[in-house]
């Protein structure tokens, strides 16, 4: 069988087309027996606990399950499947428990309290020591010290949150699936651009339908609800996409309440007061009332301008003809969009020629390769997951190969919404001297390619294709070996800053200059039109913010304060705190939280963490303007960047790491300024 199934093996060329679902639980099930097994031999090592025998055996013990899960969880994401989700939801439960078994045994916590009291330990450099304390803290606040009932009790706490938040994962890409919207008749259509009605004809004639198809995914919804005329199709689109996962066949809302109280009884459990608590005290916030306290001084500072900013949407709206008497939330994108024109006579798609995929993805490496030193070439002879899949190699000035990555960035139908990256396998040098290479993926649901014109994508599109860039960069340049400490595996409210500092490229006539070209002619973006795109920048940047902030706060909300019986249902509760940071009213099905992935996706994910959204913002808008002082192709500045933080993983604390780059702490007053707030701070 081991020579049958490709997910028994680590391999970094990943033979995605031999995989099936077929091959998904022999591979997980025996994978699980060789970790049980790889861990009672490091209980049972004779001789002195050394951090080969214990930690270092530790580590390895769970990598080729992890290596086999990312892969099965992955391809159940992008390429999901009756068979491949029947499988993957078949082996979830044993995962689960696996995983919640190793702090809860015995003779293992023994194991490392005995390495932890060696010479060696004591003597132990800078990253294996960070390895070991971070360890004991994991363990204990995963139930290593509770005692024999206390651990069986965690064990089918972890088990029903990993089968709860993967159902919930699934309801929101089946709701989103069954939501369909053809239109037949052209005027309806009257305001959207020419790309997106481009975009819908091809959709409903790869389905054999007359008109223009629309969906729930965000390349369809996102024009409808800024250009349409047609305010009654606005309102339906807006209604099903903020509903997604709210009614039945694919209800959420009951398994929110499950999974917010398996998350408080296991805080609870754990000696915690509240699950924000627990998942925040090894991250830079430490804990929720200092999460709750940023969340709320930024709101603070913020509010002003987002008052500011809705009277004045209020009183443009008033002046325009056949207007709404009150404006509704599918009405915001479009009279913004509308105001935004009238002031800065800035439309957003005049952009999207500039901006063919294919460039922006070469104009991100041509930035990389200045700043990092580093190259990135295709690898078309590497197998992938779909036919719109393609495979690229990062390679060092030497020509070493660093790492592989693959690129998914269109949607379709068996592919879940937004954008994101994910680490494979993280590289390390071989026993022989060699290096093993990284292997990581980004994907994204951006604009895909209509009839002969390329996948031409906005502005938001080119912003999240390098944020997501970002976060990959994080994996292929670590130098730390010790997995669990490379890469991405950092605090939660650190992760964001490799990715987010990425974005700021995006702004940057230099930095445009070398993708952003026209894909008939070209030429550059216009200088006319660079201006008007930078005027329009921070255009209702108080309201962007008031809605991460929203979210932010909704969420800490769920994990410190909420009680079912005073605060009632989840929806209900959720949708009081949205209309707190909400420019109009909510309706009242608004729903958003039973499709808020980010949250209840997966066991812990961003449950009370999605502050750290802003938070790294502060940091990255410090961090740029490094960048911005020294040169933002400055290859000095991108050696020290690389150096302090892209390579060094969670090897050290993360605030020594940005004083490292910085030489100081980072400075809260960059995020207002490059938002054009900070007068609302100082009022």
């Amino acid at each position: 069988m081991d020579a049958e199934n490709p997910l028994l093996h680590i391999d970094p060329s990943i033979p995605f087309d031999r995989i099936t679902a077929d091959h998904i639980e022999p591979a997980i099930e025996a994978l699980i027996e060789r970790a049980k097994a790889a861990i009672a031999a490091v209980v049972a090592a004779p001789g002195p606990r050394t951090y080969a025998n214990t930690l270092g055996a530790l580590e390895d013990a769970t990598e080729p399950l992890e290596f086999a899960i990312t892969i099965a969880g992955h391809l159940e994401s992008v390429i999901s499947s009756d068979p491949l989700r029947a499988a993957y939801n078949a082996v979830q439960p044993a995962v689960a428990e696996f995983y919640a078994s190793i702090p809860l045994d015995a003779g293992l916590w023994r194991a490392l309290q005995d390495f932890a009291a060696t010479p060696e330990a004591a003597a132990l450099d800078p990253a294996r020591r960070r390895l070991l304390d971070k360890t004991l803290d994991d363990f204990k606040t995963h139930g290593a010290e509770l005692d024999e009932t206390g651990k069986a009790v965690l064990s089918e706490l972890s088990v029903e949150l990993a089968e709860l938040t993967t159902a919930f994962a699934q309801n929101v890409l089946d709701a989103t699936n069954n939501f369909e919207l053809v239109i037949t008749d052209e005027e309806r259509l009257a305001g959207l651009p020419q790309s997106a009605k481009d975009a819908a004809r091809q959709s409903a004639a790869k389905r054999d339908l007359e008109g223009w198809r629309f969906s729930l995914q965000a390349p369809s919804v996102m024009p409808l609800l800024t250009y349409l005329d047609d305010r009654e199709i606005r309102e339906q689109v807006y209604r099903a996409y903020n509903r997604r996962g709210a009614d039945a066949p694919h209800d959420n809302e009951a398994r929110i309440a499950r999974i917010v109280e398996l998350r408080a009884a296991k805080a609870a459990l754990l000696g915690f007061d509240s699950f924000a608590d627990l998942v925040l005290h090894d991250r830079m916030a430490k804990n929720g009332e200092r999460a709750e306290r940023f969340v709320r001084d930024l709101r603070a500072r913020v509010e002003p301008f987002f008052k500011q900013e809705n009277a004045a949407l209020e009183a443009f709206v008033a002046e325009q003809e056949g207007a709404p008497e009150k404006l509704a939330s599918w009405d915001l994108g479009y009279y913004a969009e509308k105001q935004r024109r009238a002031r800065y006579d800035f439309d957003e798609e005049a952009l999207r020629p500039y901006f063919a995929a294919d460039a922006v993805l070469r104009g991100i490496f041509g930035i990389v390769e200045r700043l990092y030193g580093v190259s990135v070439v295709p690898m078309p002879g590497l197998p992938a997951w779909h036919e719109d899949v393609e495979v690229y190699a990062l390679k060092a000035g030497d020509g070493r190969v660093i790492g592989t990555f693959y690129a998914d960035l269109y949607p379709r139908e068996s592919k879940r919404g937004g954008a994101w990256m994910n680490a494979f396998h993280t590289g390390r040098t071989r026993d022989d001297g060699t290096w093993e290479p990284h292997v990581g993926l980004i994907c994204a649901n951006v604009s895909p390619a209509v009839g002969d014109k390329p996948a031409l994508l906005t502005h938001r599109e080119v912003e999240t294709l390098f944020h997501e860039f970002g976060h990959l960069l994080h994996h292929l340049l670590t130098e730390v070996e010790v997995r669990s400490l490379a890469g991405t595996n950092v605090a939660w409210d650190f992760v964001e800053l490799p990715s987010q500092i990425m974005e700021n490229w995006c702004w940057e006539r230099e930095a445009l200059d070398i993708f952003a070209r026209h894909w008939q002619t070209g030429e550059r973006i216009p200088e006319d039109l660079f201006a008007k795109m930078i005027a329009a920048k921070n255009y209702r940047s108080a309201n962007a913010a008031m809605r991460q902030l929203s979210f932010g706060t909704l969420d800490l909300a769920l994990h410190i304060d909420y009680d079912p019986e005073s605060h009632g249902q989840p929806l209900t509760y959720t949708r009081g705190i949205a209309a707190e940071f909400s420019p109009v009213e909510l309706t009242p099905d608004y729903a958003m939280v039973t499709g808020f992935t980010h949250l209840f996706a997966s066991p812990v994910g961003y449950a009370a963490a999605y502050y750290s959204y802003k938070w790294a913002e502060v940091l990255d808008a410090d961090a740029f303007s490094r960048f911005r002082d020294e040169g933002i192709l400055n290859p000095e500045v991108g050696a020290a960047f690389r150096q302090t933080i892209l390579a060094k993983g969670d090897s050290r604390d993360p605030l020594e790491l940005f004083v490292d780059f910085m030489g100081r702490e980072p400075d809260p007053e960059a995020l207002l300024v490059r938002s054009g707030l900070a007068q609302a701070a100082a009022s």
